[in-house]
């Protein structure tokens, strides 16, 4: 079952035993710095081993002061003050055993291969019998049997159409590959309007068309399409064991923000995710 999104005070969290910890996906200002000592008390009552919290850059020291440290930081994320002000990906760990990255060793060898192809552009167009173009609420159920098939587990329930439906009913943007009429790839991106950033996210490739480097592909259809629509930076939270996705992101001219360690459920087990980021232009 996937953990659940709801509001503590004005701030929005996301939080379940699925992936046994809290995520503060939008603190209210207003909410510091009382909301430290809820996420405590939440944490030790629902027995959770890990807070992450993205935390705007001036109330940083507050949460260092409470014991977090920063995993990732992602520059220009709150565009709409004109400053480009940072957002830092905070977190405190209840069981030490959590923040140790078992997986350290691999995490770097796929850090290593995307730092030798940063900035080496998008991959070229994948044959003409294969077709990209946005996703609609038509499409939700072809969405949600792709997403089945290549998550076994997933921190958002990618797998039931009406959640997709709503989610684009939520600035939520889905772009698509199809082969004969059968969707064969697909990915999102997660538009916070006000703030000008979205989270390039939810990317599948069916198995049987992989290797095409469709994710590149999709990407920057995305890309276009969200900055046209005024989003001015746009990340990603990639899991740390994908040589692929670390490589289409760094390809792509996205920069590396950090790693944020045992941090979602996702394909059957909690993994490590790195944070990617990059600076859109309207064309």
């Amino acid at each position: 079952m996937s953990d659940i999104i709801e509001k503590l005070h004005n701030s929005t969290i996301h939080h379940g035993s699925f992936n046994n910890r809290i995520f503060v996906l939008k603190l209210s200002p207003d909410d510091c710095p009382g909301i430290l000592s809820d996420l405590d008390t939440l944490a030790r009552k629902r027995d959770y081993t890990k807070i992450i919290v993205k935390v705007p850059a001036k109330f940083a020291e507050i949460f260092f002061q409470h014991g977090y440290t920063a995993e990732a930081a992602i520059p220009g994320y709150f565009s709409a003050d004109n400053k480009g002000s940072e957002v830092l990906l905070m977190v405190k760990y209840r069981d030490p055993d959590r923040a140790a990255d078992s997986d350290l060793g691999r995490t770097t060898k796929v850090l290593d291969e995307a730092a030798l192809k940063s900035g080496t552009g998008f991959p070229s167009p994948p044959p003409p019998s294969y077709s990209c173009r946005a996703a609609y609420k038509s499409d939700t159920t072809q969405m949600a049997e792709l997403y089945k098939k290549v998550f076994p587990t997933y921190p958002f329930p990618i797998d039931n159409p009406a959640f997709l439906a709503e989610t684009m009913d939520n600035h939520c943007r889905y772009m698509g590959v199809w082969k004969d009429n059968q969707l064969v790839g697909l990915a999102s991106a997660d538009m916070d309007v006000k703030e000008m950033n979205a989270e390039m996210t939810d990317f599948a490739t069916h198995t049987e068309h992989r290797g095409l480097q469709l994710a590149g592909f999709m990407l920057q259809s995305l890309e276009k399409s969200i900055a046209a629509e005024g989003i001015k930076i746009a990340y990603t939270i990639a899991r740390s064991r994908s040589f692929g996705m670390n490589i289409t992101f760094s390809r792509a001219g996205y920069s590396f923000a950090g790693t944020l360690i045992n941090n979602t459920n996702i394909s059957g087990k909690i993994e490590s995710m790195n944070v990617w980021y990059k600076p859109l232009q309207a064309n």
